[in-house]
């Protein structure tokens, strides 16, 4: 059987892109194929491929094949398999596409609607020679330059993690599940470094009697701590948490590298499920849990420190200023040496 590749994904610049590796001048793929492609199940699949059929949209004998293919035995270790398969070509998978109702499904009408626009405004839709031979796919070329641009970055460790998710299958950045999923990616770091989630950090730590309100790995000073930075758990880190955070992350930045290079798309669930594998592999505990602080309280603990924290300062600025103004009088009144008086 051939390895016919086809993947969806929203490239850098936001645009919704289909890369597809051709064979016979078509692409061939199974039903479990589809599944994964479009994020439903195979049962959801069949049953679009079977009202197309009864519909008449697509000739059955034309656009399905039986391929042989080899799998490794289910009961006897070491041994393989062989067996017929049902493949679908491209016309199924075009018109599967725009049946299923999914992320991934709606990413593919994004795409063929504006091929369609193309061709009815130009007359014809472009296809450059990449595309036509099939002979590579740039998606995953262009994903191993980025993530190690990502490794290379300057950008915290947080902003590493983000960037990568970006490179997911199916990210879309105005999805609630995008956002959520963020908060749960940092909470588990969170979780692994400190025994704290975000939440837990910001109210236990958030302290307006110590210096910099106890955050420790905040670059500033004085004056320019802000009602903002209080609440942001990563200042809170001491500096072996911001260690063992960066080996993780290093860790997970070169796993996503070797499956750029392996040619494995990644979803946002296998990103999640791969940060879980990795720390364990360094013994840190899973966070199975929402935590026992809110957002909302650590917000309210953090503001109030905050004020505290503020005025305390403000306190100091004038006495600061009360200093600095008897040393600027006795500068323009130094006291007069006592003399011998008249003789």
């Amino acid at each position: 059987m051939n390895d016919s590749e086809f993947l969806i994904y929203q490239a850098a610049d936001g645009k919704i892109t289909i890369d597809v590796r051709l064979e016979d001048e078509t692409v061939w793929l199974t039903q479990a194929h589809m599944a994964e492609l479009f994020g439903k199940s195979k049962q959801t699949v069949s049953e679009h491929i079977r009202n197309i059929f009864n519909e008449g949209e697509l000739d059955e004998e034309v656009v399905v094949r039986k391929f042989r293919t080899t799998t490794r035995h289910g009961a006897i270790e070491g041994m393989t398999q062989s067996k017929e398969v049902l493949f679908y070509n491209l016309d199924v998978v075009i018109s599967v596409g725009y049946r299923v109702k999914s992320h991934q499904g709606t990413q593919f009408r994004i795409w063929a609607t504006q091929r369609l626009k193309e061709y009815i405004v130009k007359g014809f839709a472009l296809n450059d020679d990449r595309f036509r031979s099939g002979s590579s796919m740039s998606y995953f070329t262009e994903l191993q330059k980025r993530i190690r641009e990502i490794r290379l970055s300057e950008r915290f460790f947080y902003q590493k993690i983000k960037d990568i998710y970006v490179t997911s299958i199916d990210y879309d950045p105005k999805a609630e599940k995008t956002i959520e999923f963020f908060k749960i990616v940092q909470n588990k770091l969170l979780w692994a470094i400190s025994q704290q989630t975000a939440a837990e950090l910001v109210y236990l730590r958030a302290n307006g009697d110590l210096p910099l309100m106890g955050m420790q790995s905040f670059d500033k000073k004085g004056l320019a701590v802000g009602k903002a930075d209080v609440s942001i758990a990563k200042n809170y880190l001491n500096q072996d948490e911001i260690t063992l955070l960066g080996l993780i992350v290093e860790q997970y930045l070169a796993f996503a590298e070797a499956m750029a290079q392996q040619r494995t798309p990644m979803y946002m669930k296998d990103w999640i499920q791969r940060l879980d594998l990795i720390i364990q592999l360094n013994g840190r505990e899973l966070l199975t849990h929402a935590g026992k602080i809110s957002h909302k309280l650590a917000l309210e603990k953090s503001s109030k420190e905050y004020e505290k924290y503020k005025e305390a300062w403000t306190q100091r600025e004038r006495e600061e200023s009360l200093k600095e103004l008897e040393a600027d009088l006795k500068k323009l009144n130094p006291p007069r040496k006592p003399g011998r008086g008249n003789e």
